[in-house]
């Protein structure tokens, strides 16, 4: 479980054949600190296990499910990623509950500057917009956001300059893919209502 408060960035040294796929090299910094092997640390929002550990780089293996769903897919050498290690049962909690089961992506639209924040706007599937609500919580490559508009294709958040600037946002422009995870509370309403909406299940 993570709460979708960033940690820090990590940066991406390698892609390489891994086991039944690839596997991600990222240098993180100080969230490697007291990382073991089997560890799980949201990448950008996709809960990944370390594989792989050599001092600051930590390995980690993906599956093809995980390739064709997420962002993880495109990043090259060089490329920042968000990075948030699993929630402690001893830890302080913020933000919302944040799986890491990454829902869909979606592509930047437009950044808007408007005083000292930024306006995000994200394109998503019209499927998905169900999902969604003003003043609802969504994570965007792992970052917890507070929903401001949502329109038939497409939903907004509000960015401070802090935000933008320690997380991987800052690499972001129109046109980027970014990682969703939609709220699970929305999920399971979903389910709900199907189960017991006439000639679902009881």
């Amino acid at each position: 479980m993570f709460t979708g408060l960033v940690e820090g960035t990590g940066k991406i040294v390698n892609r390489l054949p891994g086991a039944g796929g690839t596997r991600l090299v990222v240098e993180a910094a100080s969230v490697a600190e007291g990382v073991r092997i089997g560890d799980s640390i949201a990448v950008n929002g996709c809960c990944l296990t370390v594989t792989f550990i050599e001092g600051v780089q930590l390995g980690f293996d993906l599956l093809a499910e995980t390739e064709a769903r997420t962002n993880l897919r495109d990043v090259k050498p060089g490329a920042v990623v968000n990075l948030e290690r699993a929630l402690p049962a001893n830890g302080r909690y913020g933000g919302h509950f944040v799986t890491g089961h990454i829902d869909a992506t979606g592509i930047v639209r437009s950044w808007r500057q408007a005083g000292n924040d930024f306006e995000l706007r994200i394109g998503i599937e019209t499927v998905h917009g169900i999902y969604l609500v003003p003043k609802g919580c969504i994570a965007v490559d792992g970052i917890s956001l507070t929903v401001v508009e949502v329109t038939r294709d497409e939903f907004s958040v509000w960015i401070i300059p802090h935000t933008r600037e320690v997380t991987a946002l800052r690499q972001r422009s129109e046109g980027s893919l970014v990682n969703l995870e939609f709220d699970l509370l929305a999920k399971y309403t979903e389910k709900i209502l199907a189960v017991r909406s006439p000639g679902g299940r009881q």
